[in-house]
């Protein structure tokens, strides 16, 4: 698959290649545009529609207003789904306030199997659910039990609570039923089905009456009723009406089920005139007491399922609990509840013939569950000991009974709450690049994209996690993968040392003055400082530049012979050259140039002390040699013989600092790329330089 970027941040053309089934390594220098070609990819992942404004994104300043400069990708069409690992992906889905990772239930938990086993279960015990479902009276018997238990509000020692809806209908009698004395001429409006709407109009038109003495809606007079008129809004309160309509009338959709001595009781509690008594509060509590209770076996039916019948070897037992023995519920001896009783109680008949069958699917299930936790917590834990790191997850079943994964410490035993705070910043990262390869299994995208995600790990910790992501075929190996990165010791263990471990397609990303180019890394492309030295000495080049590879050669072996001092002398240009002895410096001696210069002969035969001296200090030579060369590298140390005795100096310390140190020895690692070959010093340097060079 070869996919061209066109006109995006600072990539004005490009071409980036993906072989399927790989994980493919794009190794890149910073600046180069690796994190533009994520999220250029990416925009094909959104719908159609969205694709030019993701785009719209990636505009470079340099092309606003140009039309014929938009960003544009090309060859992506055929990624429906990909998957990227960056800093926006751990902000939205790592470090949840109760989970490691948002949805870890279904990434390890939920999979065909988990779902084809707890379909099994449901068929099995659907018999309930259907003989259920044809009784509808069954669910609104359980809507109006609760309804009529939340009326009650938070319990009291002393019975009901004040601030209940109950309480505020009730306390002062029915003043529906029992109009108070005076008020009598309201009564068509007070026992109306809309009383409360009534009233409030009644309560919000009060304010009204004394700017006249006349009624503000027929203009009579009124000034001998309003005293009447006031008392209305003294005796009532519209929510407490409407509260007493509701609950009266739950009792009344209610009144069947109750025993006639229930039936007796609560109606002498709705009409009562003064208010409740103690007594009556206590007879009320048991009734709801009994609703409560049958009405959680009701729901409890109605949810059986694997969950509450996971201990297989008491689901006989569980099942038989859940029949209803209607001797217990006093209040609600009826023809109607013993009818809805029937129905649940043949149900569980019905389901305890299949017992055997149901103890042996939900077993089965257990077993995958039990496994799915185990298998998933052994390998991130694994993980996590390979990486040194003192953590460890669950998958801790929660209350709804989905599992959710949890983080401890290994000197603790409780989970750690908040572990965005506890962990450290490469922990973090660790942990999250982990809990993604679950996420993206699971997702199963066409092209993984994982924008520079090891770097800030220390070497033990970036294998642990090369090794988890890469190696085996259950994880990453022979998925589509695009690994964008400016470390080079990935390649290093996958492409030089376990070639046989993973399956890998590394390049080279080099970006000049915005054109993207590839070049591929072999193994063979992988060597030593020493050997990459050793090449480029016997290659084809100048000799100044092999005087420069030879000087960097002794200089890591730790040769520094008269050799050695000869080539320092050739690159400060020195005339006569001097040898530094006991802090002081003074000219080499015949014997000393001349053993010098055998010991150089042996790598360059042609070697001229003179012939290079001569070209080391005419600057339209060296300019020329400038612009000879191919790579970057070599430019570099031109430039700094060319400026080594001038006062002009590139004015970024930044820029001046590396010119300077890639004289030395570099802090890199043991396997490199030869300089020579792969761009690895950025342009950027390479354009300062170059702008001096001109100056000449």
């Amino acid at each position: 698959m070869n996919i061209t970027i066109k006109n995006c941040n600072n990539i004005d053309n490009g071409d980036v290649s993906i072989k399927e089934n790989c994980l493919n390594i794009k190794y890149a220098i910073n600046g180069t545009g690796k994190s533009t070609i994520s999220r250029a990819i990416l925009s094909f992942a959104s719908d159609s529609q969205n694709n030019t404004e993701k785009l719209k994104e990636l505009m470079p300043f340099k092309c606003v207003g140009v039309a014929e400069k938009t960003p544009a990708v090309l060859g992506a069409e055929n990624l429906k789904t990909i998957k990227v690992f960056d800093e926006k992906y751990v902000d939205e889905f790592i470090f949840q306030p109760d989970e490691l990772l948002k949805g870890s239930f279904d990434v390890f938990i939920r999979s065909g199997d988990y779902d084809r086993g707890m379909k099994e279960i449901d068929d099995l015990v659907e018999t309930i659910s259907k003989m259920l479902a044809q009784d509808k009276d069954i669910d609104d018997l359980i809507n109006d039990f609760k309804e009529l238990s939340g009326s009650f509000g938070r319990q009291t020692k002393t019975g009901i609570h004040g601030a209940s809806s109950l309480s505020k209908a009730f306390k002062g009698g029915n003043k529906v039923v029992n109009i108070p004395a005076g008020l009598e001429d309201f009564r068509d409006y007070i026992q109306n089905d809309n009383n409360y709407k009534w009233i409030k109009w009644q309560l919000d038109g009060k304010t009204f009456i004394d700017i006249s003495e006349n009624c503000p809606y027929c203009i009579n007079n009124i000034k001998d009723k309003k005293t009447i008129i006031r008392r209305v809004s003294e005796e009532y309160e519209a929510k407490s009406i409407e509260n007493l309509n509701k609950i009266i009338a739950v009792f009344q959709r209610l009144n069947q089920y109750f025993s006639d001595e229930t039936k007796d009781e609560i109606d002498n509690f709705i009409k009562n005139v003064d208010g409740y008594t103690d007594e009556q509060v206590a007879y009320l509590l048991e009734v709801k007491d009994q609703i409560d209770r049958l009405n959680e076996k009701f729901l409890n039916v109605q949810r059986l399922g694997f969950r509450s019948l996971k201990d297989v070897e008491k689901v006989i037992d569980a099942l038989k609990a859940h029949k209803i023995n209607l001797a217990l519920y006093s209040h609600l001896k009826s023809d109607s509840t013993k009818q809805k009783v029937d129905i649940v109680n043949k149900a569980i008949e019905d389901l305890l013939d299949k017992a055997g069958e149901l103890q042996g699917t939900i077993n089965k299930q257990k077993s995958l569950i039990e496994k799915l936790v185990k298998a998933n917590s052994e390998e991130i834990n694994g993980f996590l000991k390979n990486a040194g790191y003192r953590y460890s997850v669950g998958l801790i079943e929660g209350e709804n009974g989905q599992y959710k994964l949890k983080l401890s410490h290994n000197d603790i035993k409780n989970e750690v709450s908040d572990a965005k705070t506890h962990l450290s910043y490469g922990e973090r990262n660790a942990f999250s690049l982990v809990l993604f390869m679950y996420d993206a299994l699971k997702s199963k995208p066409d092209l993984i994209i994982l924008d520079d995600p090891i770097s800030s790990f220390d070497k033990n910790k970036k294998y642990a996690i090369v090794d988890t992501l890469f190696r085996k075929e259950k994880f990453f190996r022979g998925k589509t993968v695009l690994l964008l990165t400016h470390d080079f010791e990935p390649i290093v263990d996958m492409v030089f040392h376990h070639t046989d471990k993973f399956k890998t397609c590394a390049v080279f990303l080099e970006n000049v003055h915005g054109e993207l180019r590839e070049h591929g890394i072999a193994k063979s492309d992988i060597k030593t400082f020493i050997e990459i030295n050793e090449e480029n000495i016997a290659s084809q080049i100048n000799n100044l530049s092999k005087l420069i590879y030879l000087r960097r050669l002794w200089e890591i072996a730790g040769k520094k012979d008269y050799g050695y001092d000869l080539i320092s002398n050739l690159l400060h240009k020195r005339d006569v050259p001097t040898l530094m002895a006991n802090n002081t410096s003074r000219p080499m001696s015949e014997k000393e140039i001349d053993q010098g210069i055998q010991e150089i002969r042996a790598k360059i035969p042609d070697f001229d002390y003179s012939d290079i001296l001569t070209l080391v200090k005419a600057d339209d030579e060296m300019k020329k040699l400038y612009g000879s060369v191919n790579n970057n590298y070599e430019k570099l140390h031109i430039y700094r013989i060319i400026y080594d005795d001038k006062q002009e100096v590139i004015e970024s310390d930044v820029i001046q600092k590396f010119i300077n140190e890639a004289f030395h020895i570099e802090n890199d690692y043991i396997y490199q790329l030869n300089p020579c070959s792969y761009q690895l010093v950025p342009q950027y340097v390479i354009d300062e330089c170059d702008k001096f060079i001109q100056q000449l």
